[in-house]
């Protein structure tokens, strides 16, 4: 088995479908995944495989978008939402379960639920590929492809009991068809509450849809029933670097001036993280 092949891409081989031809298996070849028609795509030295092949993989997660996020999510400030995510995994599935987590990012969410089902494998989907270079190292059973949400995924049809969609893109109806009849889908999105006081400070951050709840329900709706929604809401400590990192990890960062982020009057010390998170059964 080639060096560039981790255990966890490995282990998740048999949910991959070649992008092109959508029905073969993908298999190791070399440095490379390829299908028996000869599709080839490659395995990037840090550990996911990119396919996206033909297309180039681009994201508004760029490198120091990716290393803000990495900054604040290791303090611990968005843990309690991680673990509603999780919960709603457990709850919901047997430990042995395969998760799809679609727009992984870094793969804190994904690491997050793999953590409470001791028996399961995780596989992230997204664009970024400097999110990806962390995702495909995130846990031990996570492994991680460059591919776009918005795409049919290359996954054969009823390969997971869990699809994660975290502050992501959504795709109801691959959803739909790489769930398993008894599977769930769980997804994470801010209320209008989320963040309050830094909007409130900072007029050009990207603003929270007051409709965004009534889209979500209208899309989802011809494929999926919700099972059971949690609201988790709390007021989070922020140092300036926290406040700063809060900002350059989210699309804001291409809204807001580097001068309001260095003006200390502007940055709350405290902002309430106000999420909803549901789990819903496939119809």
């Amino acid at each position: 088995m080639p060096m560039s092949l981790r255990p966890a891409l490995e282990l998740s081989l048999d949910l991959l479908h070649c992008p092109t031809c959508r029905t073969r298996h993908l298999h190791p070849h070399g440095s490379a995944l390829r299908c028996s028609a000869g599709h080839t795509f490659d395995i990037a030295r840090h550990g996911y495989a990119s396919l996206l092949a033909g297309t180039r993989a681009t994201s508004g997660d760029d490198a120091a978008m990716v290393r803000a996020r990495d900054r604040f999510l290791s303090t611990g400030t968005y843990a309690p939402i991680r673990n509603a995510a999780a919960r709603l995994a457990a709850d919901a599935v047997s430990e042995q379960a395969t998760v799809v987590d679609v727009g992984c990012g870094t793969g804190y969410y994904l690491a997050g639920v793999l953590d409470h089902l001791p028996g399961a494998r995780g596989l992230g989907l997204d664009t970024s590929v400097r999110a990806l270079r962390s995702a495909a190292r995130a846990h031990a059973r996570a492994a991680a492809a460059a591919w776009d949400v918005f795409r049919p995924f290359p996954l054969a049809d009823g390969v997971a009991d869990v699809v994660l969609d975290v502050f992501a893109p959504r795709n109801p109806a691959e959803f739909h068809r790489v769930l398993r009849p008894t599977g769930r889908l769980i997804v994470v999105r801010p209320t209008g509450r989320h963040l309050a006081e830094l909007r409130g400070r900072l007029p050009a951050m990207v603003t929270i849809d007051p409709a965004k709840e009534q889209r979500l329900h209208r899309v989802l709706d011809p494929f999926f029933k919700a099972a059971v929604t949690e609201l988790v809401e709390y007021h989070a400590t922020l140092t300036r670097p926290d406040a700063v990192d809060l900002v350059a990890m989210t699309p804001s960062a291409h809204h807001v001036s580097r001068a309001d982020l260095n003006d200390d009057g502007l940055l709350p010390d405290q902002v309430t993280v106000s999420v909803l998170a549901t789990a819903y059964r496939p119809r």
